[in-house]
């Protein structure tokens, strides 16, 4: 993954009150939703860690002499608010980390894994500055692709923090000494740790969104997906496709047992449906629509699409018809 260029933080802050303290809590609050996130792999969870940073930040703020950044001081507090949500021994994966993979004719679904169990997806505009430099918005979105996230949650809480604060938000080790209360030596032990495990489970290197390809991909998914076309849908998968469908914990691959699913019982309803473009975790993404009447169609969950080489490797469908507001998606679409 490739680094991104944020700035270090600065030292030396005057005490806040007050609109002051509040605009001031409030301009940190998308970069610290995408530490969260990157530490904890789930938006809502993300939200609820900044939220509670906010609450303890503007309780002691009287407390906060600056002999730090505010911005250092926000970090802390919002890493010891994910290390103590981090205390369940579960850790969140993603479908293709619970077992192997399933032919369509073995298919049970069952009863559907608690939320919990599953890296979530989340809207780019929650956690990276989508309209900035575009180097930089490149190098954000490869740090938040479900399958960096998911890597990421392999590493103990400590590696965790110390590898995004170094690579991620380009961090000096001394600086995240101090914000970790450890020594250099321990971050870069540490750093070096969590290099080694990531390097063993991270994912490849997808597409870029805004090339010309991936646009002109996008535009035949969405007509073969709204057409129900299968035989065209086939043409845009790579050999080793990876379909997965959370909250179950199944995953398909190959491009014919995603064919063949799609007209299976369990997955027909998405037959007529309607795909609305979302930006998500660095790539593209639809919010598939079901048509549940005549000119109604209602959510049924959030498509990520993973695209390298020119074909599509990753289609998953967070089917968390809730997730939807959370993108700023319509919670129905009428004809």
């Amino acid at each position: 993954m490739r680094a991104m260029s944020t700035s270090t933080p600065a030292s030396g802050s005057a005490t806040l009150a007050g609109p002051d303290l509040e605009r001031a809590l409030e301009a940190h609050r998308r970069e610290l939703t995408g530490y969260c996130y990157r530490m904890l792999g789930s938006g809502s969870e993300s939200e609820d860690a900044v939220q509670e940073t906010m609450v303890r930040a503007w309780r002691a703020i009287d407390s906060f002499e600056g002999r730090s950044s505010l911005r250092s001081w926000l970090y802390r507090i919002a890493n010891n608010v994910c290390v103590d949500m981090l205390r369940s021994p579960q850790r969140r994966a993603r479908p293709m980390e619970m077992g192997p993979s399933t032919r369509v004719i073995d298919v049970v679904l069952g009863e559907p894994s608690p939320e919990h169990a599953f890296v979530q997806p989340v809207a780019d505009e929650r956690v990276i500055p989508v309209g900035g430099d575009p180097a930089e918005v490149s190098a954000m979105r490869d740090s938040i692709r479900l399958a960096f996230v998911a890597a990421l949650q392999h590493l103990p809480p400590r590696q965790r923090s110390v590898l995004i604060l170094c690579e991620v938000l380009r961090w000096q080790a001394s600086e995240v000494a101090e914000l970790l209360d450890t020594s250099v030596a321990s971050v870069n032990s540490a750093l070096q740790r969590a290099r080694a495990t990531l390097a063993s489970v991270q994912g490849e290197h997808l597409d870029s969104t805004v090339d010309p390809e991936h646009q002109a991909l996008l535009e035949r998914y969405v007509d073969a997906f709204q057409r129900y076309d299968m035989d065209a849908l086939v043409e845009l998968l790579r050999d080793d496709v990876v379909l997965s469908m959370p909250p179950y914990d199944l995953w398909l691959q190959g491009p014919q047992e995603v064919a063949d699913w799609f007209v299976t019982p369990d997955a027909i309803k998405c037959k007529g449906g309607r795909l609305v473009p979302i930006s998500v975790n660095g790539t593209a993404g639809f919010g598939n629509y079901r048509l549940t009447r005549p000119g109604v169609w209602e959510p049924f969950g959030i498509q990520v699409l993973e695209v390298a080489g020119g074909r599509i490797v990753g289609h998953h469908n967070f089917l968390y018809p809730e997730l939807f507001a959370e993108f700023g998606l319509p919670d129905r679409i009428e004809e």
